[in-house]
C-alpha cells in the first residue's frame, strides 16, 4: 500500500507541475498583446516625439536661414551700384532740348530693348520730327563708351559711359545718360579740381561731389527733364575732362561716402577759391541758414569786420598766414567803364549810373545788397549770383594776385568786394572792384582744401574744417 500510496503522490505531484506550467503559459499568452500594446504605444510616442523635434527644428533652420537671405538682401541692397540720370548740354554750351542726335557705341547698341541693334561703329541717327516719345539706346558693354552728338554732327561727339535715354518734348529732344554713380564721379572730380591736387584733397572732393549728387537724386530737381542733374555748373560739370588716374583713385577710395548731418545728405557746396574767410547759404537769402554751413577763417587771422571800412582794409590787404595768399584768385581788381554798366540797366530806365554802393554784406563779406544809383533814379539788386551777373567783368582784364591777367569771366570773380569810382568833374566815367577769392564763397574752398592736403589733413579732417555738425556716412543706405 506504501509503494501505491507514494506511486500517486508522484503522479500528482507530475500533474501539479503539469498545471503550473500550462497557467504560465496561458497567462504568457495573454499578457503578451498588452505588452506589445504598451511597448508599440511607447515607440509611437518616442517617434512622435522624435518627429515633433525634427519638424521644430526644421522650422527653426528654416526661419534662420530666411533670416540670414533677409540679412543677406539688405547688404546686397545696401551695396548695390546707386544710379544717377544725366541731362546732356554739352556742359552746358547748348540748350537742354535738341533738334538731332547721333551715338555711335564702340559696342553693339540696342535701340527699344532690340527693335533695332546697331553694330559697333554704326552710327544711330535721331532727329526731332522721327523721334517717338522715349528712345532707349543700351550698349552691349556700357563701359565701352557710346560717342554722342548733340548736333548730331561727328565733330561734336563726345564719348560718354552708360547707356542713353532720348525723351521728346515740346522744345525738342531731351538726352538722358544713365550710369553708375560711381562712374559719373570719375568723369566730375577732374572736371571740378585738376587731378594734380594732393590726394586728400581729390578724395575730399570727390565725397563732396558724391554727397551733392545724392541730394540731387533725393530731392528730384530734375524731374521734368527725366534726370538728376545736368552736366553744367549748374549741378555739376560732368565730362568736361576725361577720367584721370589721380581722380580714378580718389573716387575709388571714397566709395560709397557722403557727408550727412541729421542722417541726410548735406548742400555740399564747394567753389574754387577764398578771400580768406568763406559765407553760409545765406548769400541766396535763404530762410534759415544750414546748421552745417558756417563761416569759416581759411588758415589767416580771424577777422570779422563789422564796418565797410574795416572789411574795405580787409579786401585790399593780403594775409600772410592765410592758406589761400600766393593763390592767382586770392586777391583781384577790374575796372569797368560807366556807360558799360549803364546800358546793362536800361530796361530799369534809372539814367546813366552815378554810383554803386554795397548796402548788406553775408557774415563771410559777400555783397548781398547792391545798390545801383542813377541819374533818373535808383535799383536795388539781390543775391551773390544776381550782383556778379550784372557785374559781369567779361572782356574787361581782370588783374590777379599772382600778377597774371583773365579776361574770359562771366561772372564777378566773386562778391566779396569793394568798389571805387572814377570821377570826371562829378561824373563818373568807371568804377574800379576790389575783390578776393572765386566763386559763390559757400562750403569747401576748393584751394583751401588742397594747402591743407600739403599739410598733411586728411580727407575727413579737410571735410569737418569747413562743414560743421556732420557724419561721414554711406550713400547705399539711403536708397
Amino acid at each position: 500500500m506504501k509503494r501505491k500510496n507514494d506511486k500517486l503522490e508522484l503522479i500528482l505531484l507530475g500533474v501539479g507541475i503539469l498545471l503550473l506550467l500550462l497557467l504560465f503559459v496561458v497567462k504568457r499568452r495573454l499578457d503578451a498583446p498588452e505588452e506589445t500594446a504598451t511597448a508599440e504605444s511607447r515607440t509611437e510616442t518616442m517617434e512622435g516625439k522624435k518627429q515633433e523635434e525634427t519638424i521644430q527644428n526644421m522650422e527653426q533652420e528654416n526661419a534662420a536661414f530666411l533670416n540670414s537671405k533677409k540679412e543677406e538682401q539688405k547688404e546686397t541692397t545696401a551695396a548695390g551700384p546707386v544710379q544717377i540720370r544725366v541731362l546732356l548740354t554739352d556742359c552746358g554750351k547748348l540748350g537742354y532740348a535738341q533738334k538731332q542726335v547721333s551715338l555711335r557705341g564702340n559696342a553693339s547698341l540696342s535701340m527699344n530693348d532690340g527693335a533695332y541693334i546697331a553694330s559697333p561703329q554704326e552710327t544711330i541717327c535721331v532727329t526731332e520730327q522721327e523721334c517717338g516719345e522715349v528712345v532707349h539706346v543700351v550698349p552691349a558693354d556700357e563701359t565701352a563708351g557710346t560717342a554722342v552728338s548733340l548736333t548730331g554732327k561727328p565733330e561734336d561727339e563726345t564719348v560718354y559711359p552708360g547707356s542713353f535715354v532720348i525723351y521728346k518734348s515740346e522744345e525738342g529732344l531731351l538726352v538722358v545718360n544713365e550710369l553708375d554713380l560711381e562712374m559719373y564721379l570719375r568723369y566730375v572730380v577732374p572736371s571740378e579740381m585738376p587731378s594734380s591736387y594732393e590726394k586728400e584733397a581729390l578724395k575730399a572732393q570727390a565725397v563732396c561731389a558724391r554727397t551733392y549728387a545724392c541730394a540731387r537724386i533725393r530731392e528730384k530737381t530734375w524731374e521734368n527733364y527725366h534726370a538728376d542733374v545736368d552736366d553744367s555748373v549748374e549741378s555739376q560739370v560732368y565730362h568736361n575732362m576725361e577720367a584721370q588716374p589721380e581722380t580714378d583713385a580718389a573716387v575709388a577710395e571714397t566709395e560709397g561716402k557722403i557727408i550727412t548731418c541729421g542722417g541726410e545728405p548735406i548742400q555740399a557746396y564747394f567753389f574754387s577759391t577764398s578771400c580768406g574767410k568763406t559765407s553760409t547759404d545765406e548769400v541766396w537769402n535763404t530762410a534759415e541758414t544750414a546748421e552745417y554751413l558756417k563761416s569759416v577763417t581759411v588758415g589767416g587771422e580771424k577777422q570779422e569786420p563789422e564796418t565797410e571800412e574795416a572789411f574795405a582794409s580787409f579786401i585790399t590787404k593780403r594775409d600772410s598766414t592765410s592758406l589761400e595768399v600766393e593763390d592767382g584768385w586770392y586777391r583781384w581788381q577790374v575796372t569797368i567803364p560807366a556807360d558799360v554798366l549803364s546800358e546793362r540797366a536800361a530796361d530799369q530806365k534809372i539814367g546813366e549810373i552815378t554810383g554803386i554802393e554795397v548796402r548788406r554784406r553775408s557774415e563771410g563779406g559777400a555783397a548781398e545788397t547792391v545798390l545801383i544809383e542813377g541819374e533818373k533814379g535808383s535799383m536795388e539788386i539781390e543775391g551773390e549770383y544776381q550782383i556778379r551777373k550784372f557785374l559781369s567783368a567779361k572782356g574787361w582784364p581782370i588783374q590777379k594776385n599772382d600778377g597774371t591777367v583773365s579776361c574770359e569771366m562771366e561772372l564777378l570773380p566773386s562778391a566779396c568786394f569793394i568798389v571805387v569810382p572814377e570821377k570826371e568833374g562829378e561824373t563818373a566815367v568807371s568804377f574800379t572792384f576790389y575783390g578776393g577769392g572765386y566763386g559763390h564763397g559757400v562750403g569747401m574752398s576748393q584751394n583751401g582744401a588742397k594747402h591743407l592736403a600739403e599739410q598733411g589733413k586728411s580727407y575727413e579732417e579737410i571735410l569737418r574744417y569747413f562743414y560743421q555738425n556732420i557724419e561721414i556716412g554711406d550713400c547705399r543706405s539711403l536708397f
